[in-house]
């Protein structure tokens, strides 16, 4: 009986990682097999965490259901996991000996995002990144069972981070229209950028010369994070360097479409464009 539960927990976390983002299916296709249901495992945790910080109605019930979550994880990682998802991810953790930390590192940013939406420095921003998006490449790391040194955890770092900064940029708009600024704002006071500016910028759908100067720094900001972890794809196993590349060139084509569009973030979302991202994935599957 315990069997069948947790080949229902595994079924229950592929769903939930296949039915979404392009790129989790592309890097899916470049884990070796054995790595596959595991990897599937961890990234249901993820999407659930995160959805539960997004989708709940109110900030009060996502504290409270994320609340539930850090229960059962609790109980997970004590060896009592519930019943679903973590049944599965109980034997990912025990099979890679995965650290607790992480989990919670990730956890706590997603509260965060219930209780505070404007970021006052970038060392804010950077300690909330360290949260939200470095653990994501920490536990990746352990799944690998890659032995990394100080130097390749900061270098995984940096990208985890990297990643999340290009996300940030490109979805200025996005993210006000849910209440939030990431951008740091002591650098938008000393712009003379308001939040009633901000505002006005907003539904004037334009980018002010000031704010593109911020963008601008920041995205040079992101692409530094990219430069000093890129080295770590020579430094994992050929499969998980593919992965790396992948997403890192991701990241940088990103902040080569906000500066295509002259750091105007707020009158236009930058995308990449499809013929980047083929490019982008058949360099990864070939290994360049």
């Amino acid at each position: 009986m315990k069997g069948e539960s947790v080949k229902q927990a595994e079924r229950e976390c592929r769903r939930i990682a296949l039915s979404h983002y392009e790129n989790f299916l592309v890097a899916s296709v470049l884990l070796p097999r054995r790595l596959k249901q595991p990897f599937y495992n961890v990234y249901a945790f993820c999407r659930t965490a995160d959805d539960l910080a997004d989708e709940s109605a109110t900030p009060a019930l996502a504290l409270n259901a994320l609340s539930q979550c850090q229960t059962s994880l609790d109980a997970t990682f004590a060896g009592n996991p519930p019943a679903g998802i973590f049944t599965a991810l109980a034997n990912t953790i025990e099979q890679f000996r995965l650290d607790k930390q992480p989990f919670d590192d990730l956890l706590d940013a997603f509260r965060q995002d219930q209780q505070k939406t404007r970021y006052q420095t970038t060392r804010e921003l950077l300690d909330y990144c360290r949260r939200s998006a470095n653990p994501v490449g920490r536990i990746v790391l352990k799944l690998a069972a890659v032995d990394a040194d100080v130097a390749d955890l900061e270098r995984s770092d940096q990208i985890c981070t990297g990643l999340q900064l290009a996300n940030f940029w490109q979805d200025v708009a996005r993210d006000y229209a849910i209440g939030r600024i990431y951008l740091p704002q002591s650098e938008l006071r000393t712009l003379g950028v308001s939040e009633e500016r901000f505002a006005e910028m907003i539904q004037q759908r334009s980018t002010l010369p000031e704010l593109k100067t911020l963008i601008q720094a920041e995205c040079d900001r992101a692409q530094t994070c990219f430069d000093l972890g890129a080295p770590l794809c020579d430094h994992v196993p050929k499969w998980l360097g593919r992965n790396l590349r992948l997403f890192v060139g991701g990241g940088r084509a990103t902040l080569e479409a906000i500066r295509a569009i002259d750091f105007d973030v707020i009158r236009i979302r930058p995308r990449v464009s499809k013929g980047t991202q083929a490019c982008l994935i058949l360099r990864s599957l070939i290994g360049r």
